[in-house]
């Protein structure tokens, strides 16, 4: 194998000869072993700034497990990487906050498309290009979630750059901007807000990749305002288990 194949990745530090054809993506490097360890013979592989890898196998099938950080920049970063890594099919297990009353914490929402409310997936397509998953990948997800028998919302999600500017919105110059899209967001059926997506799925789009998003619901900020039931929630392990599900329904 020639030494251009087994030159690392300059930000995830895998090597082609390291990769796969299909992965699973969550953002906070501590999440990655717990996911793998659902895998079969879980190994460590590598780790680099926000990026840190095991790998697994489903069924004989070579599974990564990659951190990508926060953000669309560092997700972006990610895909491209793990793109040149072989990977084909990836899925992100993250979390997020209920926008839609129905959404509560606990509840997981697989995202079928993402509002694109952020700057890097200006960089790959034009806004008016839909931030939409893979068919297939959102099938598998909804198939193996409620097989599971959880609470599951399917639809679409906000995708913003600035955290404290959903959770904050108030303190922020365009208070009004923030505050007046945010109920239109609302109005128009988005079940919950995230960082991530909307740059999933444009990369994907623009490299001719397969990518869907499972996300566990913390909690619910709409819910909380009106004094409904909103115990937060931070364990992530079933969006984890019904991502390892669905990728069993992809590689069969």
């Amino acid at each position: 194998m020639s030494s251009f194949n087994n030159q690392a990745m300059y930000h995830i530090a895998l090597t082609r000869e390291q990769g796969a054809e299909y992965a699973i993506l969550t953002g906070d490097p501590g999440r990655v072993e717990s996911i793998a360890l659902l895998l079969d013979s879980p190994e460590f592989v590598a780790s680099k700034r926000e990026y840190t890898t095991w790998a697994g196998s489903i069924d004989g099938q070579r599974v990564l497990v990659t951190s990508h950080g926060i953000g669309g920049p560092s997700t972006a970063i990610c895909v491209e990487e793990l793109a040149l890594c072989g990977v084909k099919t990836m899925i992100r297990v993250g979390t997020c906050g209920g926008m839609s009353q129905a959404v509560c914490s606990g509840d997981l929402v697989i995202a079928n498309a993402a509002i694109r409310q952020e700057g890097t997936s200006l960089e790959y397509l034009p806004v008016a290009f839909p931030a939409v998953s893979d068919f297939e990948v959102t099938s598998a997800l909804v198939k193996s979630a409620r097989d599971m028998g959880e609470r599951v919302h399917v639809g679409v999600v906000h995708c913003k750059d600035s955290f404290y500017g959903q959770h904050k919105p108030e303190e922020s110059p365009v208070s009004y901007q923030l505050q007046n899209r945010w109920q239109a967001w609302i109005r128009g059926g988005c079940l919950a807000s995230e960082m991530e997506s909307a740059a999933l799925y444009t990369v994907a789009a623009s490299k001719g990749l397969k990518a869907g998003c499972i996300l566990h619901v913390v909690w619910n900020h709409e819910r909380e305002a009106c004094e409904h039931t909103n115990t937060p929630m931070h364990d992530t392990t079933h969006a984890a288990v019904a991502a390892v599900g669905a990728l069993r329904l992809l590689i069969k």
